[in-house]
């Protein structure tokens, strides 16, 4: 690794921390431009040791051989990245029935004639996991992500995926726009898309240690969407045929709207807010 550069909580100024080793800075020096933080170049091998910061205070986003989210502090989990590449679900979906997914129920493929391929609005992308699957199940997937950093790792991610034999495919189908959903619906002409899926933030009880860790970095990052509310409006005037909008178990409707009808599984469910038959 060579040396390890231990970072001070006297020199982190920023929030957000951006680390870069060599062959990434001018990436991150892009970054940092456009969405502000506090920039750290690394030399050569070096590592970076971010244990004595505070993690109320600080994150970092590290631009390395993928792009990652770390938290910080003495006993912070490992980084958050993007990998479409690689991933066991994306191989079934594509050697098996994935209909059969709750997600792809949801924004109802199971209605659709076959060899129709409906076009998918997803208006928090989070780490692209809902989008990959209805990617690999033929679904053209229109990503946005409000969170910059967030963002990052979106597109690092895709980036990546295009030098994969077993995904490239399946990723070609999803475009990740660089705007968030609400400001980038102005622009967007009623009912432009078949469906809109939605899944803001929300906190989570799960005890997963996988939930922990990715819910950790995420909170301290962004916190939960207070004004998940007002992507309701926007995504039911941009949708043809229906938002989907996936909740936790015991979560209120989104804007205080009901849902035409519901799906329920044992930790969350996806409400469904029906305009007209994809066949209409």
């Amino acid at each position: 690794m060579g040396q390890v550069l231990k970072v001070q909580p006297s020199f982190a100024q920023d929030e957000l921390l951006v680390i870069a080793v060599p062959h990434r800075l001018k990436q991150a020096e892009n970054f940092v431009q456009s969405n502000g933080g506090q920039l750290i170049s690394l030399k050569g091998k070096s590592g970076v040791d971010l244990s004595l910061l505070e993690p109320d205070k600080h994150q970092a986003l590290l631009f390395d051989d993928a792009v990652s989210l770390q938290a910080v502090g003495p006993k912070a989990p490992g980084a958050v990245f993007v990998s479409f590449e690689g991933n066991a679900m994306v191989h079934r979906l594509k050697h098996g029935g994935g209909k059969g997914e709750q997600v792809a129920k949801a924004v109802g493929l199971n209605r659709v004639a076959a060899g129709h391929s409906l076009s998918v609005l997803d208006g928090t992308a989070g780490l692209g996991r809902d989008s990959l699957i209805l990617a690999a199940l033929g679904c053209r997937v229109d990503m946005y992500e409000r969170n910059p950093a967030v963002r990052q790792l979106l597109l690092d991610g895709l980036d990546r995926a295009t030098m994969s034999l077993e995904v490239m495919d399946v990723t070609a189908r999803m475009n990740l726009h660089e705007e968030d959903f609400i400001a980038a619906s102005q622009a967007l002409e009623d009912e432009s898309v078949d469906v809109v899926y939605l899944d803001p933030m929300f906190p989570e009880r799960s005890k997963s240690a996988l939930v922990k860790k990715e819910m950790r970095v995420f909170k301290q990052l962004i916190g939960c969407d207070d004004d998940a509310d007002q992507l309701f409006e926007p995504a039911f005037r941009v949708a043809k045929h229906r938002v989907v909008v996936k909740r936790p178990k015991s979560a209120p409707f989104l804007a205080g709207q009901t849902p035409s009808l519901q799906m329920k599984g044992k930790s969350g469910r996806f409400d469904i807010y029906t305009k007209k038959g994809f066949g209409g």
